[in-house]
């Protein structure tokens, strides 16, 4: 049985600063919950009969068997998924050398959880582990972020650090992307394997304190340049076109 005060706590874990303080966040769906219990650890599972009933084993001591109706209550979905789970936030070292050696992101104030999520989707999706977060940027543990995700949180790391600082500590030849109205078209520029690849605020796009930190950027033409068309790309599917072009080029060498 969920007692109230169990419900209670679930529903708390929506303001950022109970997520701070318990150092803890909220994942619901067998999928999600499924990529998670690998890697992170697990503080307890709500579960219905059936989600329990078809697992091989479950790598936590502390399960609470419910109804349909009690995880709805539990729930924060409009339509709950069998199960959710509290997790401990993880920790990373930020290791600089990492955008030296591969393809990092930097998001610049990004404050949507859901470009957020979808962004760590993409990173999974093309092979980019780490993500440097300015301080502004919505928390990655939010609900709706780690819904977002679809279970890439497990295997993307979320660093929060002041940009200017981690560019500047970067080496001098280290290659820094962002996308502006003015850059590179990147259809015609050769892209490195290594680097940090700024993306902007929704509405106000790379800060320019960060903007004079770039040494490459680039440009998304639209088709055909002389159409008239949309102000700019949603953040999630620059990001995506960004990264595609990236691999592809990289696939080419």
């Amino acid at each position: 049985m969920l007692s109230k005060n169990r419900i209670k706590y679930i529903h708390s874990l929506e303001l950022k600063k109970n997520r701070k303080n318990e150092n803890v966040f909220l994942a619901e769906g067998h999928k999600l919950i499924a990529d998670l219990l690998p890697r992170f650890q697990c503080r307890f599972l709500v579960a219905t009969s059936e989600w329990i009933s078809r697992q091989a084993s479950i790598p936590t001591t502390d399960i609470i068997e419910v109804s349909e109706e009690e995880l709805t209550r539990a729930s924060l979905l409009k339509t709950p998924q069998e199960v959710l789970g509290v997790f401990e936030q993880p920790h990373y070292q930020i290791d600089h050398s990492l955008i030296d050696k591969s393809l990092s992101l930097a998001l610049d104030d990004i404050q949507d959880p859901g470009n957020f999520g979808t962004i760590i989707r993409l990173a999974d999706w093309f092979g980019i582990e780490n993500i440097f977060c300015s301080p502004n940027t919505v928390d990655a543990y939010s609900p709706k972020t780690v819904q977002a995700t679809m279970g890439a949180i497990a295997r993307v790391k979320i660093h929060y650090h002041d940009l200017p600082e981690l560019i500047s500590s970067l080496k001098k030849n280290t290659p820094v992307y962002g996308t502006f109205l003015d850059g590179e078209n990147f259809y015609e520029k050769k892209l490195s394997k290594n680097g940090l690849i700024v993306m902007g605020n929704e509405g106000n796009g790379i800060s320019k304190e960060v903007a004079t930190l770039i040494n490459q950027r680039l440009y998304i033409p639209n088709y055909p340049t002389n159409r008239e068309t949309s102000e700019s790309l949603n953040v999630a599917i620059a990001t995506a076109v960004v990264c595609a072009e990236f691999r592809r080029q990289a696939a080419l060498r």
